[in-house]
């Protein structure tokens, strides 16, 4: 608990911005040795979070590209790649027969579990270090500050041009 101390109070006058941003890449680093580990290390970027988000949710990638802010044009590189590389596969939509809908090979279904893992262990080990309320809170300020992005973006579009 020393070392966690020391290292709240070194960061202590730090910009929450800052500290959101050096520990960006937390979980996609845990995902994708994991992901290594068992021989899915060709992922592309941003295709972990695909992956992970589908595998987890079960959501469509239409649900997560929204999710993550983006637009499909955005993510279609990487969407391309994980189709060629196995881990999605094309498919007809019943409900709309001009419309290619993707989902999870077996393949895809794997490595989103690696990467599923490797995050229940990052979660495990921050509530390790700074209990479940702390976690529950540093949750409930994210969720707020996705509001605020939300809300921003909402008055951004909505001004006329």
């Amino acid at each position: 608990m020393t070392s966690l101390r020391s290292a709240q109070d070194r960061y202590a006058a730090a910009p929450l911005s800052a500290l959101l941003y050096a520990t960006r890449g937390t979980y996609t680093a845990a995902v994708r040795r994991a992901q290594a580990r068992l021989g899915y290390d060709d992922v592309p970027a941003s295709g972990e979070f695909l992956l992970n988000a589908m595998e987890w949710s079960g959501a469509s990638i239409e649900s997560v590209v929204r999710f993550m802010g983006v637009t499909k044009q955005a993510v279609s590189q990487s969407v391309e790649m994980l189709v060629r590389r196995g881990y999605l596969e094309r498919g007809r939509d019943p409900s709309d027969r001009r419309r290619v809908s993707l989902s999870l090979t077996e393949r895809g279904h794997a490595a989103g579990r690696a990467g599923k893992a490797a995050i229940e262990q990052v979660d495990q080990e921050l509530e390790a270090q700074v209990g479940a309320a702390a976690v529950a809170h540093a949750r409930s300020a994210l969720v707020a500050l996705l509001g605020i992005k939300r809300k921003a973006e909402g008055q951004r579009s909505s001004r006329p041009a």
